[in-house]
């Protein structure tokens, strides 16, 4: 029985440390995606303690046209959720509605513009795209591991 628990304790402890299990890990890194002059930039940590972090910035040659802190994490109702702060203002909750292995959606049906926010890795690329309802004014980036 000591053998059980001391087991089951063992096994509460690396759980408790793991990721959360639904955290879409496949989009920890440096991205970029490169367009002439126009450049976009993304960065993820991986998973832990529940929560990813994000940032982003974008513009045109040497000027900076947008950037944006993120995060993906349980709400309050513990559902998992993008967290938006563009330009540093306040967060806009965005709930996930769908995920698989290799791609993850979240919508805020109330909010302006984007309405959905979803990610999918095709090989290693990784790809992002914002939209409006029913995939209205849809913007799509195309980023590249940062170093290749």
């Amino acid at each position: 029985m000591r053998y059980f628990g001391l087991t089951t304790a063992a096994a509460l402890l690396v759980a408790a440390d793991a990721p959360a299990p639904s955290a879409p890990n496949w989009m920890a890194g440096a991205w970029i995606e490169q367009k002439g002059d126009r450049w976009a930039e993304e960065y993820w940590t991986a998973a832990r303690a529940g929560m990813q972090m994000g940032s982003s910035r974008a513009g045109i040659g040497a000027s900076l046209e947008s950037w944006e802190f993120a995060r993906i994490a349980p709400d309050r109702d513990g559902r998992l959720a993008y967290f938006a702060s563009p330009l540093g203002k306040a967060p806009t909750v965005f709930r996930m509605t769908r995920q698989d292995s290799f791609s993850i959606s979240f919508e805020n049906a109330a909010h302006d513009y984007p309405k959905r926010i979803r990610y999918w890795r095709e090989g290693a690329l990784l790809k992002a795209e914002i939209a409006g309802a029913n995939g209205a004014n849809a913007r799509t980036w195309t980023y590249r591991p940062m170093g290749e």
